[in-house]
Order: structure tokens, then C-alpha cells, then sequence
């Protein structure tokens, strides 16, 4: 038997309340439980002293046992202290996704569309100029 330590949700419908639980793993999420070791209630503030409560002799007794914490209660766990830091490395995550990258290939476009059209204006503003001091010597010979 796998035990896990993790979330089971309560509370209403866009009002999450969650219980931490040790459970079997192949149990559903929200199902049967062999012990509740503490609460979480994202709805509260994140410096607020009841959003984690957590029951850390329990939870010890748990993981000496073999239980394992999900990854969100393992979180909890490191920021309470009960258990050591995890190195995490998802060098993925900063990536920008498909629609990013196809935005970002449109806009360079657009930049150089414009550069290229203030250099045709650049450009063409000079050559014009000379064709408008010829109709006026034109009108100063008449």
C-alpha cells in the first residue's frame, strides 16, 4: 500500500477548502482517508496564520512510515520546516509557448516593415526635392 500525503477538497463551488490528508494513493482524491493532518484554505491571505494548518508530529510519524507528500504539501511542508528543501529545476517554465513565439515573429516583422518604409521615406524626401526646385527655376525663367 502506497501512502500519499495530499490535498482532498472541500468547501462549495468557487469556495476551495482542502483537507491534508493521508490516504491510500489508488483512492480517489476526495475519497475515503486513513487520517486528516491539517488544512489548507487558499481563500484567506497568504500571510494569514490560518491558511496552512498542519499537524507536524502526526505528519513526521507519517513519513517515517513512508508516506509520500504530494508536491503542493510538500511545499507546505518546506515552509514550515518539516521536511528539507527540494532542488527544482523546470528550465521549460520561462520558455514562451507557441502563440508567444508566433506573436514575437509578427512583431519583428512589423519593426522591420517600418524601418524599411522610414528609410523609403528618408530616401524619398531627397529625391523629391530637387524635382520641386525645378519647377520653380522653371517659373523664375518665364
Amino acid at each position: 500500500m502506497a501512502l500519499a500525503i495530499r490535498l482532498a477538497r472541500g468547501g462549495a463551488k468557487k469556495r476551495p477548502y482542502y483537507r491534508i490528508v493521508v490516504a491510500d494513493s489508488r483512492m480517489p482524491r476526495d475519497g475515503r482517508f486513513i487520517e486528516k493532518v491539517g488544512t489548507y484554505n487558499p481563500m484567506l491571505a497568504k500571510d494569514d496564520e490560518n491558511r496552512v494548518n498542519l499537524q507536524e508530529d502526526r505528519i513526521k510519524e507519517w513519513i517515517g512510515k513512508g508516506a509520500r507528500p504530494s508536491d503542493r504539501v510538500s511545499r507546505f511542508l518546506e515552509a514550515a520546516g518539516i521536511v528539507g528543501a527540494k532542488t527544482r529545476n523546470n528550465p521549460n517554465k520561462a520558455k514562451p509557448g507557441a502563440k508567444a513565439l508566433e506573436r514575437i515573429e509578427e512583431k519583428k516583422e512589423k519593426e522591420e516593415a517600418a524601418k524599411a518604409a522610414a528609410a523609403e521615406a528618408a530616401a524619398a524626401p531627397a529625391e523629391e526635392a530637387p524635382a520641386e526646385e525645378a519647377p520653380a527655376e522653371e517659373a523664375a525663367a518665364e
